[in-house]
């Protein structure tokens, strides 16, 4: 189904003048495909570069707390601890050359080996720095200096009983000490104070960085966002206004599109399509018109089929009443006084147009159907069987035949019409009987298939018909009998039909297992408002 519907907008497609491949300009060579893989790729450009920046600016961030945290600051804790364990060794050594304990050079001992421990950490830390290096150095060799001009010495002299060295040298001795350290801890204090402040750029850095890839990245984003409205939403829409405007009825408005390549195409399709139905509606225009100008000539055949009707019902029959007339004559005078052969010859004649009077009658009568007759009206369908009953009832009397019927229902028609229909199929019944007296039984049911209609079964116990005879029966003049064996001209059940089908019905013959014929007629359900109907009112 879809590929039938897409043949006639491809067809039309071919007759619209297409663009070379070289005119196409600038989107109209891009597929949405393109569009969103060009965009979704900027988005993670955008993306990327943003993640480098934050990367790299966090690493600076890191190195700097590293450079604070893991290093200056222990670094500064531990020229803090050595300048401690310096004056545990002063002490010490001062305290056990005023009183040779023993106990008084536990301070000294451990202040020697927290000082080795110390520098050692001092080094390990300042590795990366020459200038601390140096300072440590010059730590190492002042204390060294002092051990080596009075530590040593007072311990030798208080070991060997000899007078201790003079406290000023070791006071200037430690002096040296003391400035080393408090010149390494002035170099410690500044790089941790340039540390902190390296620190604290770095995070206001980061911060900078953040915000302003954040603001670049959403700019981006939101310029990417007006960049698709501007190449993809706007065209759709424009193409959907164009669209409406053709589908509001303004069919000469041409449709274009310019955009996506999708979209292109999805406009030269409509815009194919548009051409398309345009051409149609000129050509059923076309036909339209043909068809009033074959209307206008098929009236005018009506209205000389009238005349003709009108001319076939008065000047017609009146010299075939006439032959008929004095063809009687004839017989009825010269009856036996000619031979046998002229006897025959007028019997033929006055048959022959008898016959003929009644087939024009009957030709009549079938072209007035639906075009002449009564006003339609609710009418019990019981009563019209009884009426057509009577109308044969003296053919019933001779053939020993009744006619049954149930309820009938009420339906919505012609009375004269439909009692014609059921005195045709009656006279049938008759007309057409075995060896037994004919019994008619009528009788409704609804339609199983379709609510809305009654079926109104004739059933006969007559001769029957052949089931492949079923639809020749209701051709006009066919006969399935000689004219010698059954009377009558073939137009009666023609005639049945064409009255059920003005009546909005149907009829055929339904196919019976026993003996005898089974007509079906099927005719609308009355209306529920239709009872009350004044019968002078219906058209």
């Amino acid at each position: 189904m879809a590929t039938s519907q897409a043949a006639p907008a491809r067809r039309a497609r071919r007759l619209l003048p297409r663009p070379r491949r070289g005119e196409k300009r600038g989107l109209s060579r891009w597929s949405l495909g393109r569009i969103l893989a060009v965009t979704g790729a900027i988005v993670a450009a955008l993306l990327v570069i943003a993640s480098i920046i934050g990367v790299t600016t966090l690493l600076v961030l890191s190195e700097r707390r590293v450079e604070l945290v893991d290093r200056l600051d222990p670094a500064l804790l531990a020229a803090q601890q050595l300048d401690a364990a310096t004056v545990d060794q002063e002490t010490g050594v001062r305290g056990y050359a005023l009183a040779p304990n023993p106990e008084f050079l536990a301070p000294y001992e451990r202040g020697r080996a927290d000082e080795a421990r110390l520098i050692a950490e001092l080094r390990r830390l300042g590795a990366a720095q020459a200038d601390l290096l140096g300072d440590v150095a010059a730590v190492e060799a002042a204390t060294t200096r002092w051990r080596a001009v009075y530590a040593d010495p007072v311990l030798a002299a208080v070991a060997a009983g000899t007078p201790t060295p003079s406290p000023d040298v070791g006071k200037v001795a430690f002096d040296q000490v003391r400035g080393a350290l408090e010149a390494q801890r002035n170099r410690l204090f500044a790089q941790r104070d340039d540390a902190r402040d390296n620190l604290d750029g770095a995070a206001a850095l980061l911060t900078t960085v953040g915000v302003v890839t954040l603001v670049g990245l959403g700019l981006g984003i939101a310029g990417l966002l007006l960049w698709l409205r501007r190449v993809v939403v706007a065209p759709t829409h424009r193409l959907a206004r164009e669209v409406r405007e053709v589908a509001d009825g303004d069919l000469e408005h041409s449709v274009g599109a310019a955009g996506p390549r999708e979209i292109t195409e999805l406009g030269e399709d409509v815009e194919a399509m548009r051409v398309l139905i345009v051409r149609e509606l000129a050509d059923t225009e076309q036909a339209r018109q043909e068809l009033d100008s074959r209307s206008r000539e098929l009236a005018r055949s009506n209205s000389d089929l009238e005349q003709f009707a009108y001319v076939a019902s008065h000047d017609l029959q009146e010299p075939l009443r006439k032959v008929a007339s004095f063809c009687q004559l004839l017989q009825r005078r010269y009856q036996g006084q000619l031979d046998e052969r002229a006897d025959q010859y007028i019997e033929f004649a006055t048959d022959g147009a008898k016959r003929m009077q009644v087939l024009i009658n009957d030709l009549l009568a079938f072209s007035r159907v639906g075009r002449q007759g009564e006003p339609r009206r609710p009418v019990d369908l019981g009563e019209l069987v009884d009426r057509a009953a009577e109308n044969v009832g003296r053919a019933l009397e001779d053939a020993e035949g009744r006619v049954e019927h149930g309820d009938l229902p009420t339906v919505l028609g012609e009375p004269a019409l439909l009692t014609t229909v059921f005195q045709n199929l009656l006279g049938n019944s008759v007309k057409f009987r075995g060896e037994d007296p004919p019994v008619l039984r009528v009788d409704a049911e609804h339609d199983p298939d379709d609510p809305e209609r009654w079926l109104i079964r004739f059933r006969d116990n007559g001769i029957g018909i052949d089931a492949e005879y079923a639809e020749r029966i209701f051709v006009i003049f066919q006969r399935l009998h000689a004219k010698d064996a059954y009377p009558g001209t073939g137009i009666g059940l023609a005639m049945c039909r064409k009255i059920v089908e003005h009546h909005e019905g149907a009829m055929w013959l339904e196919p019976s297992e026993g003996p005898g014929t089974v007509f079906v007629v099927a005719l609308p359900v009355l209306p529920p408002t239709s009872t009350d109907i004044d019968p002078e009112v219906v058209p």
